[in-house]
């Protein structure tokens, strides 16, 4: 339980404006105590910045994601936070059942601290209950224990959220496309095939070993992504007509590019069995009313995937345990990868942070590249 005489909490956040990612800005607030009934105060100590979370904001309303951590709108412009994969550490608690000192694993803001509502509370974790995560998907409101996870090791804590959201739904991707019998296409198409999520698709497809896939990258990542290794063959877009069109395929889109995508299907037309959609990577090429003119492409219409979706069939199939080993082991393969590709930078320097996010935002950012921040 928390104590009374606790002083209240200054607090920094990074956000940015919902409909201009460009215009950021990093505000102050303060977390007065005492708490309310279940509310917890969280210490972010790192998150991770990938091109993953800057989808979320591509993707914004539409998919909920500004909501799960909402800003109070004070002026014309619609600021928004968004969410990233970090450990925190509990430094105020008026829950019975969570202790000041614990630390947990999920999605957080780009921020110092973040306060919740707690409920749900298990072995496992909690997850934040407030009113506004009211039909947003269960999975992102947990967090987890590290104590709980038998995955878990300091060492690998920085490689963990950088790729562990991403990994997950990679693996999920892959698992989905093999449970439908790959739509009964002989290859894999990826696109932005320098993205972290790109890699780790590429690395799931790879360890099951049954078709092979072809990266598809700018001609600048292109040698970077063919040393990998992930990939049986990598292309640049510019080379997207080479490609045998006879070729029965699935296409995993993470770029989110109107013009790369159009040259995908036209290219491959009915022998094209299915266009998945996941990233916006070349968030500048996208289209607001995109999903309603996509459907004009020759061939399937592209589908977004939502990994809890996947990942809620394979429970019922397996099992949480079944599922959740499945996919830590894999992880685990995948970390002792990118331990050996990817050099890991830290900032502590919150005048920093919009450079580094710029960087992300615009795709100019080094691939092998991973960034951990702590505001």
């Amino acid at each position: 339980m928390q104590g009374t005489k606790m002083q209240d909490i200054n607090v920094q956040t990074f956000e940015v404006e919902k409909a201009n990612l460009q215009t950021t800005r990093l505000t102050t607030s303060t977390i007065t105590m005492p708490l309310g009934e279940n509310e917890v105060v969280l210490k972010v100590d790192k998150f991770a910045l990938t091109a993953n979370n800057i989808s979320y904001g591509v993707a914004g309303d539409s998919l909920g994601y500004w909501r799960f951590f909402p800003t109070e709108q004070t002026s014309e412009k619609q600021w928004g936070r968004l969410p990233v994969m970090g450990f925190a550490n509990v430094v105020a608690s008026n829950n019975e059942h969570i202790s000041v000192g614990q630390r947990v694993w999920g999605f957080m803001p780009m921020a110092s601290h973040v306060k919740i509502i707690a409920g749900n509370v298990n072995k496992n974790g909690f997850s934040d209950v407030s009113p506004y995560r009211k039909g947003l998907a269960p999975l992102y409101s947990v967090f987890e224990l590290v104590s709980a996870n038998p995955f878990y090791s300091v060492e690998n804590e920085d490689f963990d959220i950088l790729v562990r959201g991403l990994f997950t739904t990679s693996w999920l991707v892959d698992d989905f496309i093999d449970d439908n019998q790959y739509f009964g296409a002989s290859q894999y198409l990826i696109t932005s095939a320098s993205s972290k999520t790109s890699i780790a698709l590429a690395f799931a497809i790879k360890q099951r070993g049954t078709i092979p896939s072809i990266g598809i990258t700018s001609a600048t990542h292109r040698d970077f992504v063919a040393s990998l290794g992930c990939y049986d063959e990598v292309i640049s877009y510019d080379e997207i007509a080479t490609l045998d069109a006879k070729q029965l395929s699935v296409v995993v889109d993470m770029a989110g590019s109107q013009s790369i995508l159009s040259k995908i299907h036209y290219h491959f037309g009915d022998q094209l069995r299915y266009s998945c959609r996941i990233g916006v990577t070349h968030h500048d090429d996208s289209l607001p009313d995109e999903l309603s003119k996509i459907s004009t492409l020759p061939g399937v219409t592209p589908t977004f995937f939502f990994a809890p979706t996947q990942l809620k069939k394979r429970i019922d199939d397996w099992g949480t345990n079944t599922v959740m080993q499945k996919i830590g082991l894999s992880l685990l393969n995948y970390i002792q990868f990118c331990q050996s590709t990817i050099t890991i930078e830290h900032t502590t320097d919150s005048e920093k942070i919009n450079t580094i996010y710029q960087r992300v935002l615009s795709g100019t950012s080094n691939a092998n590249t991973g960034q951990i921040i702590s505001l």
